[in-house]
């Protein structure tokens, strides 16, 4: 453990992350359409302050940094292992990209005087300073200070595309902020304090506790959009600009799921049965088959994006079985843990490549129905090619990120002799193949398109370059998969039980 120090006294990158998007968003507020020329500085700066952190991370394990010196309970204790600085770095590379693209959608100048012009900037820097809090913070109240600030910001978002799913996406949002809440207060009834290094040395499995505990999952799953509480995420991700579409996919279903392994592999793992890992790995495995099941009846390139994102999150929750319980006791099986995460970062760099390619189509052809979609390949070759590659990672493919993801995920199914998910993992590869081979059969048609808009080649080279991450991922998975060891919970080792 090393503490966040930097030369002259100057705040740390593990401080800086949380300031300059806090900064950002206060300089928005008042600059409405005109913080869209804070974009290229925060593109250059983000990314470069996430790798110093993850270059800390990696050169002395967590890294530690306390505001205004007050030590934790009283004070806001800040806090990156290999994990949460892997998301930071997810968070700016995807922001960065995806704020990029929204340039030409909300210019600082010029164009129609629409309210989404004046918006989405002060929601896009709240959204990204509120994931950076997520990922740093170690204190119950403090996350839910930062996943209201998310939910916000993702809802204003969603509302930029459509007022109705924003709405039903709220509604299902503050039902999950009061079940988190309710059970955030009753754990500070019982032990006085909220931070997370200091529960897990108190934590007892009491009646309350497991209450406390059933709550606060409870409000992130409903966050997370896990089967059946997904309602709300087609709708909302369908339906909003394809940037904002790319952050709701890539990045905020991720902020809760990111909390869930917090609370469970670092704070409870004695209050975690078999009944509760195999009805986390249940509804994990029906998202899967679901989710590619809506997928594929979809008719809107947009909105069979959107179910895929319900259908692969479901992978994420099958590291309860693979990389806990009885699986513990295989000394291989602790990959499964890793696999998650890996899955995590894969699949918001794909999801987002394509959200983005998705916007680049409607954006030249005025839709995005499936069906007429023919002859983009020869129209957007660059947008097409980039939109295959990140199906390439979500169907499991090699070389790519999404490969190495379910492989790990594969390998311990097989090895703790949990069948039944190394089937689903299998057969959810498949469905992918099925939903994302429609629009791609379509979209090589040798039609010719009608009034396609041409685009610029740089907004082209945007969903590329995610893309491109996604299957370097597999490439050269080395360095992510020993970052991700920094500060891995013991609980991911030795199984939740």
């Amino acid at each position: 453990m090393a503490e966040a120090v930097s030369a002259l006294g100057l705040p740390s990158a593990l401080e800086l992350l949380v300031i300059v998007p806090l900064l950002a968003l206060l300089a928005a507020i008042p600059l409405g359409r005109r913080s869209a020329r804070l974009m290229p500085v925060m593109a250059l700066v983000m990314p470069v302050l996430a790798v110093l952190l993850v270059l800390d991370v990696a050169a002395g394990g967590t890294v530690d940094s306390v505001l205004g010196g007050w030590q934790p309970p009283l004070g806001i204790g800040l806090r990156a292992d290999g994990l949460s600085a892997a998301m930071l770095l997810l968070t700016a590379l995807l922001a960065a990209v995806a704020g990029l693209f929204s340039m030409a959608i909300y210019p600082a100048s010029g164009g129609e005087e629409t309210a989404g012009r004046g918006t989405f900037w002060p929601l896009f820097f709240a959204l990204w300073a509120a994931m950076n809090v997520v990922f740093t913070s170690g204190d119950l109240f403090n996350l839910y200070v930062a996943i209201e600030l998310l939910t916000i910001a993702a809802v204003g978002l969603a509302a930029l595309g459509s007022i109705a799913a924003a709405m039903r996406y709220m509604v299902f949002a503050l039902f999950g902020s009061l079940a988190y809440l309710l059970g955030v207060v009753l754990v500070y009834a019982l032990y006085g304090t909220l931070d997370l290094r200091l529960l897990a040395t108190l934590i007892e499995a009491e009646p309350a506790t497991y209450l406390a505990a059933g709550l606060m999952t409870a409000g992130l799953l409903v966050k997370t959009a896990l089967f059946p509480l997904h309602g709300w995420l087609p709708p909302a991700h369908g339906s909003a600009p394809a940037p904002a579409s790319a952050l709701l996919s890539g990045l905020v279903v991720k902020a809760s799921f990111y909390i869930l392994v917090r609370l469970w592999f670092d704070l409870l793992p004695p209050l975690a049965s078999d009944a509760f890992i195999q009805a986390m790995a249940v509804l994990g495995g029906l998202a899967i088959l679901s989710g590619s099941i809506m997928a594929i009846r979809a008719e809107r390139l947009k909105l069979v994006i959107a179910y895929s994102t319900v259908a692969q999150l479901g992978y994420l929750f099958l590291v309860w079985p693979l990389a806990g319980g009885a699986s513990g006791e295989m000394p291989w099986a602790a990959g499964a843990w890793t696999g998650g995460m890996f899955h995590a970062i894969a699949h918001g760099l794909a999801k987002a490549a394509m959200f983005l390619a998705a916007g680049l189509m409607i954006e030249a052809l005025g839709h995005d129905r499936i069906d007429g979609l023919a002859g983009v390949a020869r129209a957007l070759p660059m947008t097409t090619f980039g939109f295959g590659l990140a199906a390439i990672s979500l169907m499991g493919l090699p070389p790519s990120g999404g490969f190495i993801a379910k492989w790990l995920l594969l390998t311990a199914a097989f090895a703790s002799g949990q069948l039944v998910w190394a089937l689903v993992i299998l057969l959810g590869g498949l469905l992918a193949a099925v939903y994302l081979f429609r629009p791609m059969n379509r979209m090589f048609d040798k039609a010719d398109p009608v009034d396609v808009k041409p685009l610029s080649r740089a907004r082209e080279l945007l969903p590329m370059s995610l893309a491109v991450l996604a299957i370097l991922m597999g490439l050269a998975p080395g360095g992510l998969y020993a970052l991700l060891q920094q500060g891995r919970p013991e609980a991911a080792i030795e199984g939740l039980e």
